[in-house]
């Protein structure tokens, strides 16, 4: 499943000057460069779309702008949308900052770099169907330290962000650990993970580590609101209710119409072993009618599983379902498994659990 912080809300991570609910990350990141303690290797971690890009880019911005000789005066992090920094990060032609993350696979990056030629450069709607490489490369890697081998603009920092670091392969894993072991004198490394556990242990040793927590209702009633304005009130609400702290899988949801999705899941597993067949083929083919609506719905049944867990009497059982369904998903991808019948599968162990 393919994941980012683009949460399409139509402001990508490096133009979004609005942070909500990590007061606290920002707090110690400032307070740490104020008092000249600052690691030059941090990693970000927490659940998908709860803004762990936002806060990256934002403290390189922060760094590439602030006076170091005025640290007073600071109190945020925050860089005007008018500097030139700002300017500079938001179309990703900031000298001092190089952010590594998966490329387009080759066949796809010839389609971007001959609409460039032709001078009729791919429109986002277009960029959004191409495929990316299941993976950052180790002679990607390798051009970070051809960047970290120049000299900085105005003697100041370098800023590398990795998004994500999950996505790296051993190669490439063991590639960055080098440049985190030596980095430069005011280099910034700042690397993201939605799954810090899976991490190599030597990689989690070098950083100072920023946990971030999925954001409360209020904060993303307000997000949503924000980003969303054409919602009724009571559709924030249950947004809310099943987005689980993260701001990107609301965005998600309320593009893809989850809540009717999530409804008619909740309405045919509850008819338990009743259900009808015709009502669960009938939801298998709304689910297929796109890629990314059967991922979504992917989320939707193991969402409904962790609601089931918290009120079952016996979870045993739910977690053997939990289990077999992950099972299943993952033979999706791995042997090319029948999405159709994979999903009548998966509903028809998910209904006998009533």
């Amino acid at each position: 499943m393919e994941n980012n912080e683009t949460f399409q809300s139509g402001i990508l991570p490096q133009e979004n000057n609005i942070l909500l609910g990590h007061e606290y990350a920002e707090k110690i990141l400032l307070d740490a460069w104020k008092n000249n303690s600052l690691h030059n290797s941090w990693l970000i971690s927490g659940i998908e779309g709860i803004g762990k890009a936002t806060l990256a880019y934002r403290f390189a911005r922060f760094l590439l702008a602030a006076d170091d000789t005025k640290k007073d005066s600071y109190s945020s992090l925050n860089v005007s949308e008018s500097s030139e920094a700002f300017r500079l990060v938001a179309r990703d032609a900031h000298p001092d900052l190089k952010v590594l993350a998966r490329d387009y696979t080759e066949t796809d990056r010839k389609k971007i770099l001959k609409a460039i030629k032709d001078g009729e450069p791919l429109a986002s709607d277009e960029l959004s169907t191409l495929k990316k490489s299941s993976f950052i490369k180790v002679d990607d890697v390798r051009l970070i330290n051809e960047f970290l081998s120049k000299k900085s603009s105005h003697d100041g920092w370098r800023v590398v962000i990795v998004d994500s670091v999950d996505d790296m392969n051993s190669a490439s894993a063991n590639a960055i650990l080098k440049i985190l072991e030596e980095p430069p004198l005011k280099t910034m490394m700042i690397l993201i993970s939605h799954n810090p556990s899976r991490l190599l242990a030597t990689i989690k040793s070098r950083c100072s580590k920023l946990d971030l927590r999925p954001l409360d209702d209020l904060t993303l009633a307000s997000l949503l609101r924000r980003y969303r304005p054409a919602l009724a009130e009571t559709q924030v609400k249950q947004l809310v209710s099943i987005c689980s702290g993260s701001i990107g899988k609301a965005m998600i949801y309320a593009d893809n119409d989850a809540l009717s999705l999530y409804a008619n899941l909740s309405a045919l597993v509850a008819c338990g072993a009743q259900f009808k067949i015709v009502d669960l083929l009938r939801f298998c083919d709304e689910a297929l009618e796109n890629e990314e609506r059967f991922y979504l719905v992917q989320e939707l049944i193991l969402k409904c599983l962790a609601e089931k867990l918290k009120s079952s009497s016996q979870p045993e059982n739910v977690l053997d379902v939990w289990d077999k369904t992950l099972k299943m998903f993952d033979n999706i991808e791995r042997i090319n498994m029948d999405k159709k019948q994979t999903l009548i599968n998966v509903l028809y162990n998910l209904c006998k659990l009533n």
